[in-house]
């Protein structure tokens, strides 16, 4: 951004008083919305945070909660940041009135197979191979990210233990065939244009990952770690604009659709009316979600708290408290008695080894 002739006021002014001028600017903004928050890194980031080694404590999981919270806002800031340089180069390159005729093309119709072309004739050579690199660092992350979401999904939701090198093989299949076989037929304009279409239904998705997180904000289940107010309500209205702007780009991109003269009436009737069911069908499962009680509590009691300090000044690790808990059968109830029997007797082998004294 520092060579390319960006207005920063501008910059400023588009991100708090955003325009969108078509349908095209409408869908890139929600795509980028899809690939910067995706779905399922909301499921990995929880399953992180219960992987870590913290004492279960009031005080241990506010800290736990404070370095997550930092390593969440850290890797976010850094992705608005570069979707916000790159974006403002493109268009401060296109804007520029020194371009070359062939770039003017590439600037009237930019995909990925003309962009590192155009970085590269107007910033230069480096420039489009830090785009390649970027855009393989890019699919690397993405790839592990959803590797590893994958897994806690399957183990969480669906009790599927699989092995390593079949859930990888699963995973990858899956996200590399689709892709291949667009890249085959439609080529790099149809790359390019399936990359945009799965960041539209990684928006699509959000809210069923968000309002789920949302909801776990009430008090029955996270107790005295319930977000402030303020943070819930806009979270909430954020919540709201994304699936109110998903459902606008869906129907004007329909109805620019169906009024166009490439369909016959007699089948845009009934694409029309099966078009609104699905929207409605979203809205409603959407709003059934956000409704739906809250009523088991899974916050740590004063006593599950007394109960791990003990275990933490007797020398257990925390983390095998922490199994104990999660087992939640008699195994882990018959571990807790034991260590709390043995706690016992090594607090009195104490007391008498002092008064022997």
């Amino acid at each position: 951004m520092g060579r390319a002739p960006v207005d920063g006021v501008a910059v400023l002014e588009g991100m708090f008083v955003p325009t969108i001028q078509d349908l095209g600017a409408l869908a890139i903004a929600i795509s980028l919305i899809g690939a910067l928050v995706m779905p399922h890194n909301l499921f990995l980031h929880s399953a992180l945070v219960l992987s870590r080694k913290h004492q279960r404590t009031s005080a241990g999981i506010k800290d736990g909660c404070f370095y997550s919270l930092l390593e969440v806002a850290a890797a976010l800031i850094i992705s608005f940041a570069i979707n916000v340089a790159v974006i403002c180069v493109g268009g401060a390159v296109c804007s520029s009135p020194d371009l070359s005729p062939d770039v003017q093309a590439s600037c009237s119709d930019i995909s990925l197979s003309n962009a590192y072309f155009l970085l590269r004739d107007v910033l230069g050579s480096w420039a489009s191979t830090l785009f390649g690199i970027a855009l393989l660092a890019s699919g690397q992350s993405s790839t592990i990210t959803g590797t590893y979401a994958g897994q806690y999904v399957m183990q969480g939701f669906l009790d599927l233990h699989l092995a390593s090198w079949l859930r990888n093989l699963l995973t990858r299949l899956v996200a590399i065939v689709p892709s291949l076989a667009v890249a085959i037929v439609a080529g790099a304009q149809g790359a390019g244009n399936l990359i945009i279409a799965s960041s539209i239904i990684l928006s699509f998705g959000l809210p069923y990952a968000l309002i789920p997180l949302l909801k776990t904000s009430s008090p029955v289940k996270m107790g005295p770690f319930t977000n402030h107010a303020t943070v819930t309500v806009a979270a909430y209205i954020i919540g709201t604009v994304v699936i109110a702007v998903n459902c606008v780009l869906v129907v004007q991109a329909c109805v620019e659709y169906l009024v166009s003269d490439n369909l016959p009436q007699s089948i845009q009737i009934p694409l029309g009316i099966a078009i609104a069911l699905i929207l409605l069908i979203y809205v409603v499962s959407l709003a059934l979600l956000a409704r739906r009680p809250v009523t088991e509590v899974t916050y740590i009691s004063a006593n599950e708290e007394s109960s791990a300090e003990l275990d933490a000044y007797l020398g257990s690790p925390p983390h095998d408290y922490a199994r104990g808990m999660d087992d939640g059968g008699e195994e882990g109830g018959e571990g807790r008695s034991e260590g709390k029997e043995s706690g016992g007797e090594r607090k009195g082998e104490r007391r008498r080894g002092r008064g022997g004294r």
